[in-house]
C-alpha cells in the first residue's frame, strides 16, 4: 500500500529536523582552540619591587634648648656648609643664666677665702691653747695650780683642735662649692651656645619644620628644625622585596628603575645589601633591598617612588612557549588524555604521576585539529613566556602552534564553563 502524500511530507520534515539536530549537536561539542606560536628569542627573569628614593645620609637638626626662634638663616633647598649658622633662638634668658652662674661662682670663691681665714684663725687658736695647756701642765706637776685648772686647759686645747678640723672641712666644702658653681656656669654657657644652631654636615636643606617666632620645647626630645641631606649626587632606593624573591637577590647585581616624574627615563643602580629586618603588613613579609645609584644631574629627589626591576637570570636565543600553554589541559576525559600520552610515548604522565617542577606538557595543534602532547623541560621565565630547556618526548619547533585555551559551543554539563584554558 502506497502511503498518502499528506503523510510523506511531515515524516520527511521530521527526519530532516532530526538530522540537523544530530549534526548541530556534533558541531557544538567540537572545541575551538586558541593557539600561540612557539617563538625563539631572549628571556629575562626579573624581580619587580616598589621603593622610595632617599639620600644616603639624612640628618635631622634640632634644638637642645627651649625658646623662641629668633632667626632662620636657611630655607628649603638651601645649600649649607658644616658649621654654618642656620638658626638662632632668643638668647636673653640664657645670657641671664650665665650672669647668675658667674655671680654664684664668684660668691663661692669668696666663701673659700672666708673659710681659709677661719682655718687660719682656728690654727692660731690651737697654737695658743696648746701653749696654755703645756704651761699649766708644768705648773700642775709643781703643784702650783689645782687639777681643775689643768683640766680646763686640756679642754680648751681639745676644743681648739676640733675647731681646726671644722675649719678645714669648711674650706673643703667651699672649694667643692666652687667646683659646683663652675660646672653650673659651664652648663649655662653651653645652653647659651646652643641658642646658635649650626649645620652638622655639608648638604642641602630638604625640609624646614619651624618659622620665626615659633616656640620650640626641648623638654622630652629635641624638636626638629631642619632636615639636611648630605649629598644628593649619591642616593639610595629602599625597595620592599617579597620574601619569595629574596633568595635570588645578591649584592652587586645591576638594577634598573623608573620614577613617575620621568616616565621615559630608566635609571641604573647596584644592589648594595638585602637587610635582614623583616617588615610584616597583613601577614605579607617583605625585606628592604638597598640599591645605590648616581644622581649627578640631581634629577631625582628624596621621597620619589621608584619602580625597581632586578634581573636575576637571562637566556639568549632560546625556544620559548607562552605560560598559558603550560597550564592548558584538553577538555576531554582522563582516559582519553592517558591514551594520548601513551600514543606519543609520555609514560610518566600516562601513569597519573605529577610531573617534576621543571617539566611540563604542552599540546601541539596539527592542521587536522588533532592534538599532540609534547613533554618539555622548563628553563627561566619572565612570567609571560618560559624557555624550553629540553624536549623530552615529541618534537617542538619554532613557529609551530601550541594550544593556550579552548572553547566549546555547548557546556558538557549545565554548570560547566564553555571555555577551557
Amino acid at each position: 500500500m502506497i502511503p498518502s502524500r499528506k503523510w510523506l511530507i511531515p515524516l520527511g520534515g521530521a527526519a530532516l529536523i532530526g538530522l540537523l539536530v544530530i549534526l548541530g549537536s556534533g558541531r557544538r561539542t567540537q572545541p575551538q582552540y586558541f593557539t600561540a606560536k612557539v617563538e625563539r628569542g631572549d628571556l629575562r627573569d626579573a624581580v619587580e619591587a616598589t621603593g622610595m628614593v632617599n639620600a644616603v645620609v639624612t640628618v635631622q637638626v634640632g634644638s637642645q634648648v627651649s625658646g623662641t626662634i629668633l632667626r632662620l638663616n636657611a630655607d628649603f633647598n638651601t645649600r649649607v656648609r658644616k658649621g654654618d649658622i642656620i638658626a638662632e633662638i632668643e638668647p636673653s634668658v640664657f645670657r641671664g643664666a650665665v650672669l647668675q652662674a658667674s655671680a654664684d661662682l664668684e660668691s663661692a670663691r669668696a666663701s673659700v677665702e672666708v673659710a681659709q681665714a677661719n682655718l687660719d684663725k682656728a690654727k692660731a687658736t690651737l697654737v695658743q691653747a696648746r701653749a696654755e695647756y703645756e704651761r699649766n701642765d708644768r705648773l700642775a706637776k709643781g703643784e702650783m695650780i689645782s687639777p681643775q685648772q689643768l683640766e680646763a686647759a686640756r679642754a680648751g686645747y681639745d676644743e681648739a683642735a676640733a675647731s681646726v678640723g671644722a675649719a678645714q672641712a669648711g674650706v673643703t666644702q667651699a672649694r667643692a662649692m666652687v667646683s659646683q658653681k663652675t660646672a653650673a656656669q659651664a652648663v649655662a654657657r653651653t645652653n647659651l651656645d646652643h641658642t646658635v644652631i649650626r649645620s652638622p654636615i655639608d648638604g642641602i636643606v630638604v625640609a624646614r619644620s619651624v618659622d620665626v617666632g615659633q616656640t620650640v620645647a626641648a623638654s622630652l626630645q629635641a624638636p626638629t628644625i631642619f632636615t639636611i641631606a648630605q649629598d644628593l649626587t649619591k642616593m639610595r632606593v629602599y625597595a620592599k622585596t617579597d620574601e619569595s624573591d629574596v633568595g635570588s637577590i645578591r649584592a652587586g647585581q645591576p638594577v634598573s628603575f623608573k620614577v613617575d616624574a620621568f616616565p621615559k627615563d630608566r635609571f641604573e643602580g647596584v644592589v648594595s645589601q638585602v637587610r635582614m629586618n623583616a617588615t610584616v603588613v597583613q601577614n605579607v613579609v617583605t625585606y628592604d633591598t638597598v640599591i645605590e645609584f648616581e644622581n649627578r644631574d640631581l634629577k631625582l629627589f628624596p621621597g620619589m617612588t621608584a619602580y625597581v626591576t632586578i634581573p636575576v637570570a637571562s637566556a639568549r636565543n632560546v625556544l620559548k612557549v607562552p605560560n598559558a600553554a603550560l597550564r592548558y589541559r584538553p577538555p576531554v576525559g582522563a582516559e582519553e588524555i592517558r591514551a594520548l600520552y601513551l600514543k606519543y610515548g609520555i609514560e610518566a604522565e600516562a601513569r597519573g604521576g605529577a610531573p617534576p617542577a621543571d617539566q611540563a606538557v604542552v599540546w601541539k595543534l596539527h592542521a587536522d585539529k588533532s592534538l599532540e602532547p609534547v613533554a618539555i623541560g622548563l628553563g627561566i621565565t619572565d612570567h609571560t613566556y618560559t624557555a624550553v630547556a629540553r624536549i623530552g618526548k615529541g618534537e617542538l619547533k619554532e613557529g609551530e602552534e601550541v594550544v593556550t585555551g579552548s572553547v566549546t559551543a555547548r557546556p558538557q554539563n549545565p554548570g560547566a564553563q564553555g571555555i577551557r584554558r
